[in-house]
């Protein structure tokens, strides 16, 4: 804003005017006359702030955008490391072959087709981004179905002739009784871990399932186990005062 204020070099001439006799606004009117490309001497403006000198007052802008949303449509294909949605908060939650940066940003991790889909099963408000390793499938899969290998690898039928060649030799291979054992690099004469881990099965031992439903069974698992520390602790007590 600009406001108008007496010049200081007209002040100085008034006392000048007044000893020839001359009025004020005459002396002005000779001034602007001899000096035309001057401006008015009587006349000077200031420029004053428009904005507050201290704290941010310019904020509220809007700043760059962040390029969110999908990356990547329906069925197409992408490959792992590959950024399928960028979103803030979660909005779309990863499924199949998908993972969570912490950013909210869903990526592949698997290489196949991408689908958007919802799984009222595992929980009917959500949406969900999932990885499939052909086009034709469908997301959800069934609770119980066999998951894919992840090797990118498709499935393909054993013809019935190899099929039923390998059925043949696995049941006329002889199961000896006591195997033998053999010295292996920098052991001595071990098993093998899918040996050792099949003794009980060819022990004819039997193990209770686990069911983890079953509280009673963890809670007197844990009972033992207080009392026994219990009772060790009270041992090593008395043998201190003694």
């Amino acid at each position: 804003m600009r406001l108008p204020r007496l010049g200081t070099p007209s002040q100085g001439l008034l006392p000048t005017f007044q000893r020839l006799s001359i009025s004020a606004e005459n002396g002005l009117e000779l001034l602007r006359l001899s000096h035309p490309a001057t401006k008015s001497p009587l006349l000077s403006f200031i420029r004053h702030a428009t904005h507050m000198a201290q704290r941010s007052v310019n904020g509220g802008k809007d700043g760059p955008g962040k390029r969110l949303g999908a990356k990547k449509s329906g069925e197409q294909y992408v490959i792992p490391g590959n950024i399928i949605f960028r979103q803030r908060g979660t909005l779309w939650f990863p499924g199949e072959n998908c993972g969570m940066g912490r950013d909210h940003t869903i990526y592949a991790t698997q290489a196949g087709f991408v689908k958007y889909y919802r799984d009222p099963e595992k929980h009917p408000g959500r949406r969900y981004i999932g990885v499939v390793f052909e086009r034709h499938q469908a997301l959800p899969l069934p609770r119980n179905a066999a998951r894919r290998r992840r090797l990118g690898l498709a499935a393909t039928a054993m013809p019935e002739e190899e099929l039923q060649k390998h059925l043949t030799t696995e049941a006329a291979a002889p199961t000896p009784e006591h195997e033998e054992l053999q010295i292996r690099p920098g052991y001595m004469y071990r098993e093998s871990n899918w040996q050792i881990g099949r003794t009980a099965e060819k022990a004819g031992v039997r193990v209770k399932p686990f069911r983890p439903g079953d509280r009673w069974a963890a809670w007197r698992k844990s009972t033992a186990r207080k009392a026994s520390n219990a009772e060790k602790r009270g041992l090593r007590q008395g043998a201190r005062k003694r």
